[in-house]
């Protein structure tokens, strides 16, 4: 990226800022992976102006104190009969990470439920329940109120996907792309810290943890309140649909694009199944021996 095209960003950024009441650092990160994944084509003030504009700013919704304690209490529910191990890898979670991450993604859920019910008057209940993974892994979306004041169930399975604001790929692992109807992709501003900034509202360290370290002696009054100011602050947590894709669509044999560098071909752009020996084909459709990186499912 040249040194022009840093500067727009950073001045398109302001706007990102403002909208989404995050700081400048994180804006910038938002248009810059917004780019990355192919939402803005062009890096120039226009096409990053209108991107805000007509996609960003009505696609957000905000989660405030009670529709984030909702989410974390039922994340909360089932964290400790949930596997800790990470989707793909052997890596082991503590309950407070799986807590953390569980909600998180129950987050971007209930965004999509505002969103339907702020957008087109659409009343849906999650699956938030207990069971077993076969059981809710085809869709988010438990019951839908119809017309008549009547709960049924959703007549699409529709799968939804959570990820941090700095997220690109819609990527669907395994066979789970053919168990829905619809994956939907959610971006949520709830870094790191988010736990930590909701607890931290609730009193949880000053009257709590920090009183008991000071009534033990291991803190000073004025090392508590130090150690208080310098936890992160709750404000409503920004969610943005970002888009979605159709089991049913039909997908093109090796739908990417992308572009050669002087070590790796970079593949920007996958709309589709990621299937074996895909990669291999590309190599020879680009005369290219290098490996390809950056492959996922897009939106």
């Amino acid at each position: 990226m040249t040194k022009k095209e840093k500067e727009i960003i950073s001045r398109s950024s302001t706007s990102v800022a403002e909208n989404l009441t995050v700081n400048t650092k994180d804006a910038i990160s938002i248009v810059t992976k917004a780019i990355a994944g192919g939402e803005i084509q062009e890096i120039n003030e226009t096409e990053i102006a209108n991107w805000i504009k007509d996609r960003l700013i009505p696609n957000t919704i905000f989660i405030d104190f009670d529709g984030y304690t909702k989410m974390c209490v039922d994340a909360l529910k089932i964290a400790s009969v949930t596997a800790a191990t990470d989707y793909g890898s052997s890596r082991q979670r503590d309950l407070g990470q799986l807590w953390a991450d569980m909600t998180r993604g129950y987050l971007g859920e209930y965004a999509f439920k505002l969103y339907l019910k702020e957008n087109w008057g659409l009343n849906i209940e999650l699956g938030h329940e207990t069971g077993e993974l076969e059981e809710y892994l085809p869709t988010d979306i438990e019951k839908v109120l119809d017309s008549n004041g009547n709960w049924r169930k959703a007549n699409i399975l529709l799968s939804i996907k959570t990820t941090k604001f700095n997220g690109i790929w819609l990527d669907i692992p395994g066979d789970q792309f053919n168990h829905s109807d619809i994956h939907t992709l959610i971006k949520v501003a709830a870094g790191r810290d988010h736990l930590f900034a909701y607890l931290k509202d609730l009193s949880v360290f000053r009257d709590k943890v920090l009183k008991s370290g000071v009534d033990k002696g291991s803190l000073t009054e004025v090392q508590a309140k130090e150690l208080f100011d310098k936890l992160p602050d709750f404000s409503p947590i920004p969610a943005y649909v970002c888009g979605f894709v159709k089991k049913d669509d039909a997908y093109l044999e090796l739908p990417y694009a992308g572009k050669k560098g002087t070590k790796n071909y970079k593949i920007t752009e996958w709309n589709g199944p990621l299937l074996p020996g895909d990669l291999d084909k590309i190599k020879a459709t680009e005369g290219i021996s290098v490996p390809c990186g950056n492959i996922g499912k897009g939106v």
